[in-house]
């Protein structure tokens, strides 16, 4: 999903927050979008720290991904450097976003790391999942099962399996939380036994940003001249 964005914007996806981008160009998600849209520079913790016109459950899943996403994975979110800022809506839309989030987090990312954890049947229960209610309610049965599965192959010595399960409770009972920061964590979990977990977490922020207010259209070249501008700034001059 990244692909073209990195190459035309020249720029490098890093973990943490970042005093100034350097010659490289590296910073987080959050930062660069900042870049981008031509705002003052500022290092992002959390997505408190974004402008008001960033979508606070969209800035913040987007940093928890970026923060966790080894780098091979992350020029992945170069393509919502362009769709962040502008994209704050009001609160029933914040909302709706964090409850997509949230679903479909337990729907697509869950049930890979509960099925290579040996739980087919809460695998199932979250798939089935159709409102928020019934995702979260999925999930917590989830980490129960998935942590009783871990406790029980300690006891055993089965170190694999039990690390698949301690895996899939960590991911469940971040998922059962109704917070986009905690999604990304979900992520993160299950990406530890399903490489395929960070393109679908990818996938769902997508998803998320369509909901409500989209961000105004920033022409690329635009963005890529002044990301070309922030790159040559001396890091004194920050």
């Amino acid at each position: 999903m990244g692909g073209a964005f990195d190459h035309i914007l020249n720029w490098r996806l890093l973990p943490g927050s970042h005093a100034f981008p350097g010659p490289d160009g590296g910073t987080c998600i959050n930062e660069a979008a900042l870049v981008a849209a031509g705002l003052p520079y500022r290092a992002i913790r959390s997505s408190a720290d974004c402008p008001p016109c960033f979508s606070r459950p969209l800035a913040a899943y987007a940093l928890g991904l970026n923060d966790a996403m080894p780098d091979a994975e992350r020029p992945r979110l170069m393509a919502f450097v362009l769709r962040l800022s502008g994209s704050a809506d009001a609160a029933p839309v914040e909302a709706a976003r964090t409850h997509h989030l949230t679903r479909e987090t337990v729907r697509r990312l869950l049930p890979p790391v509960l099925d290579r954890a040996g739980l087919p049947a809460h695998a199932e229960a979250c798939r089935a999942a159709v409102t928020l209610a019934e995702a979260r309610a999925a999930a917590r049965a989830a980490a129960w099962a998935a942590g009783s599965r871990a406790e029980a192959s300690s006891r055993r010595g089965t170190w694999v399996h039990g690390a698949r399960a301690a895996a899939a409770a960590r991911a469940a009972t971040f998922a059962a939380e109704t917070e986009a920061r905690t999604a990304a964590d979900a992520a993160e979990a299950s990406a530890l036994f399903w490489p395929g977990a960070w393109a679908e977490a990818a996938a769902i922020l997508d998803e998320a940003l369509a909901i409500g207010r989209q961000a105004p259209t920033l022409a690329v070249e635009a963005a890529r001249d002044r990301m070309a501008a922030a790159r040559a700034r001396p890091v004194a001059a920050a």
